[in-house]
């Protein structure tokens, strides 16, 4: 895909994310790590990663994606959102970029076959802002049958969500809160841009689950929950896992208390009142199980990010047959 389009006098429009930056010779766009150089758009952090682990798939989170597998895990700097609460601070809020640390996309294919991943997810810090590097790093992923996870805040471009249908396989997308005025007055995104992107990732047959990070007295009043779960439930499906995970103090947040077990067991019954199938708690010490929604059974048995059993027999319920939705093989 272009990554750019030209103006009059010099300028760029930067493609990647729904901020649409316009860009003058020698500027940097918001996230910091794409600049107009020379009447074209240069990223910065390309084949510079920041943070790259071997980490559970569990770990993303997703728990409907190859459950047990491995994933070649990396990010850069630099990030489209200012979050007071991110919990990878260090790096997606600088842009400073190590040159002295470079692999390029054939040489981090070659890391994900090496230690045995089934995937390799562009995560730590947002993705998209390092669309031009991911991008050639998942189409030699596919060259060689590995899959392709995005971990983000769903601010990408139109021209960007077209174009990730062709390679992108599975996404966590976080679903920061149910405000507009306070996406944009403290995240600096948008509430509108992150459920259209929601809508076009299913509708591309992205496998898709959410995350909400709940924040006491931030985003967890009950009107705000169920219009989350509606949403989730009746625009995505009900099958579309929603991961409701525990804040703890971080970053410009250290003055506000870890969420709660209560509040995250509050939000759960919500969830299952909309009437969605799969409803996982994160960041607090209770396990996050997979039941049949046909016939109530267990059939994925998990502690921590660890899978203990996996009872699907080619993606369906062993006991009544119901399949269940996800991408197992």
């Amino acid at each position: 895909m272009r990554y750019f389009k030209k103006e009059e006098n010099g300028r760029i429009v930067c493609l990647l994310c729904r901020h649409y930056c316009r860009l003058k010779e020698g500027q940097t766009g918001l996230c910091g790590v794409n600049r107009n150089d020379g009447g074209a758009l240069k990223n910065l952090v390309y084949g510079h990663p920041s943070a790259l682990n071997v980490d559970p798939v569990e770990k993303k989170p997703l728990y409907h994606f190859l459950p047990g597998s491995a994933t070649l895990s990396f990010g850069t700097v630099g990030c489209n959102f200012q979050c007071p609460f991110c919990q990878n601070w260090q790096i997606s809020q600088t842009a400073r970029v190590d040159e002295g640390v470079r692999v390029l996309p054939r040489q981090m294919v070659s890391l994900a076959l090496a230690h045995r991943c089934g995937a390799l997810a562009y995560t730590y810090n947002e993705p998209t802002v390092f669309y031009p590097y991911a991008r050639d790093v998942g189409h030699l992923a596919k060259e060689k049958g590995l899959k392709n996870i995005f971990v983000t805040n769903g601010f990408e471009s139109a021209e960007v969500l077209e174009d990730m249908a062709g390679w992108v396989d599975g996404a966590n997308v976080d679903l920061k809160s149910w405000d507009e005025g306070y996406y944009k007055r403290r995240l600096k995104g948008g509430l509108e841009a992150v459920k259209e992107s929601l809508r076009r990732m299913v509708a591309a047959g992205i496998w898709v689950e959410v995350t909400t990070l709940l924040i006491e007295g931030v985003n967890d009043d009950e009107k705000s929950l169920e219009e989350m779960a509606d949403f989730i439930a009746g625009e995505l499906g009900r099958h579309v896992p929603w991961h409701l995970s525990a804040f703890h103090p971080d970053y410009k947040m250290t003055d506000r208390p870890a969420t709660a077990l209560a509040t995250l067991q509050k939000a759960e019954e919500i969830a299952k009142k909309a009437g969605l199938y799969y409803v996982y708690l994160g960041n607090v010490p209770v396990s996050a199980h997979t039941d049949c929604p046909g016939c109530g059974k267990r059939v994925i048995e998990r502690r921590g990010f660890r899978v203990e059993t996996n009872r699907l027999a080619d993606g369906c319920c062993p006991h009544c047959g119901r399949k269940i939705e996800g991408v197992w093989s």
